[in-house]
């Protein structure tokens, strides 16, 4: 089993990345194979709704960025955790990007658990948790929770190691990660499928 952690801070090393690592060193210690991508500092671009990706393999036509690297590391996920910084109350304008256009591309990430993770200074922290959630609720994706909303605070990683309540919060999400990954992988062993999926319906409101 493995859990992709996207970091979706331009910097590779900062506050985003301690609170991914805490939650990636205890899956490891449970037996969960990690990886953490990094978004990087290169410009990322916004989905223009072409529907290019339906026929390009379900990938983006934009191949100059990092989105189809991350949708390659999905299709290998068995869950994921988003972090991002919050800069004006909301998740990074760059992840949202790579997510508007991963999730409209990708087709890998029903029934898979996932978490958003977010780190701040201050505030803007459980905006910035809804936002990023709006993504799994829409692609059948279990969302895994902790004791507390998934956040940490500080301005520098130093601060986030600090915050001991936010170390804690993020060592029990893998932990909770960890154990709902082991209890899909016994159902699946012990003949539980995934749901059976209707037919999809549209309502368009204007007519």
């Amino acid at each position: 089993m493995k859990v992709l952690l996207i970091n979706g801070s331009p910097n590779e090393k900062g506050c985003t990345y301690t609170a991914l690592s805490e939650a990636a060193s205890v899956l490891e210690a449970e037996g969960i194979e990690t990886e953490i991508f990094q978004i990087g500092k290169k410009p990322v671009r916004g989905c223009i709704g072409c529907g290019g990706c339906v026929k390009n393999n379900h990938r983006c036509i934009f191949d100059d960025d990092a989105v189809n690297r991350a949708i390659d590391k999905a299709e290998e996920a068995d869950a994921y955790i988003i972090g991002s910084p919050v800069y004006f109350a909301s998740a990074n304008g760059a992840l949202i990007a790579l997510l508007d256009r991963m999730f409209y591309a990708g087709k890998c990430f029903a029934y898979k658990p996932a978490a958003a993770v977010v780190s701040a200074r201050r505030a803007g922290t459980t905006a910035s948790i809804d936002e990023i959630n709006k993504y799994f609720s829409i692609r059948n994706m279990p969302i895994v929770s902790s004791k507390y909303w998934t956040m940490v605070h500080g301005n520098t990683p130093d601060e986030v190691r600090q915050d001991l309540e936010g170390m804690q919060i993020m060592r029990t999400l893998g932990r909770n990660m960890a154990w709902m990954l082991k209890c899909i992988e016994a159902g699946k062993k012990a003949g539980i499928m995934y749901p059976e999926a209707e037919v999809p319906v549209k309502t368009n409101f204007i007519r």
